[in-house]
């Protein structure tokens, strides 16, 4: 099969997710489903996509907040797959950055027809083997290397390995994250994570940084928080919150 069509579907309905991504790998396409926001956010950052494949009422984020993520931040083109047949729903959608909006239930011929005439406007360029894309700059080259996800308290690390937060240490590198590789001071760390400004809310801050810099085990990389001696900390790497 060839892995220049690679399509991905974003549905938590398995047993219709797993009858459309039958369907269109019959029909000559490179397809991957997911169930979630979380896992399609974990693939994304291991592979790249020509094509997301969205339902809107996912059990963790909003098929329009995945819209908005992959029109922003990616070059994939989107449909959007629902039950939602009202018009506000579909001009969200299309705002969202939603190339086609489709209507369950839908027949598959119609929807792989959809996915070869949007895929076949595509430039030349677009579609070429991935190792090809991997050697030149892609996608991924250009998105930040680490992902933080609200919904889960969950952080992935450039090769898409998952490390499960805390509230506390969610808070800190949610906060670090705003502005990634410049220092944030003390005084603003203590008041985000609600921790008093004195020496025993500055043991707190320094004794959450440490733990977070030991959550490497089984990890290729460690966390990039950086210390500022004097003065603050700050995420040493690009950083995406979604």
């Amino acid at each position: 099969m060839s892995g220049s069509r690679r399509v991905i579907v974003v549905e938590d309905d398995r047993d219709f997710r797993e009858s459309m991504v039958e369907y269109l790998v019959l029909n000559g396409l490179d397809v991957i489903g997911v169930e979630s926001a979380l896992e399609f956010y974990r693939s994304i950052s291991l592979q790249q996509y020509d094509l997301a494949i969205l339902d809107i009422g996912l059990p963790d984020q909003n098929g329009m907040v995945l819209a908005e993520y992959i029109r922003n931040n990616t070059t994939m083109r989107i449909i959007m797959l629902t039950a939602q047949s009202s018009l506000e729903s579909k001009i969200n959608a299309y705002k969202a950055g939603a190339d086609i909006y489709l209507v369950k239930p839908i027949d598959f011929s119609e929807l792989s027809a959809s996915i070869y005439s949007m895929l076949s406007r595509l430039e030349p360029s677009h579609f070429q083997p991935h190792s090809v894309q991997r050697a030149e700059p892609s996608w991924q080259n250009q998105q930040p290397q680490w992902m933080l996800v609200r919904s889960n308290w969950m952080l992935f690390s450039p090769g898409g390995e998952e490390i499960k937060l805390t509230a506390k240490e969610f808070d800190l590198i949610q906060r670090l994250a705003i502005s990634p590789e410049i220092v944030i001071q003390r005084q603003d760390l203590l008041h985000a994570l609600d921790y008093d400004d004195n020496e025993k809310g500055n043991r707190s801050l320094d004794a959450l940084v440490h733990r977070l810099r030991l959550k490497k085990d089984g990890n290729k990389c460690n966390i990039p928080i950086k210390t500022s001696h004097g003065s603050g900390y700050s995420f040493a790497a690009s950083i995406k919150t979604v």
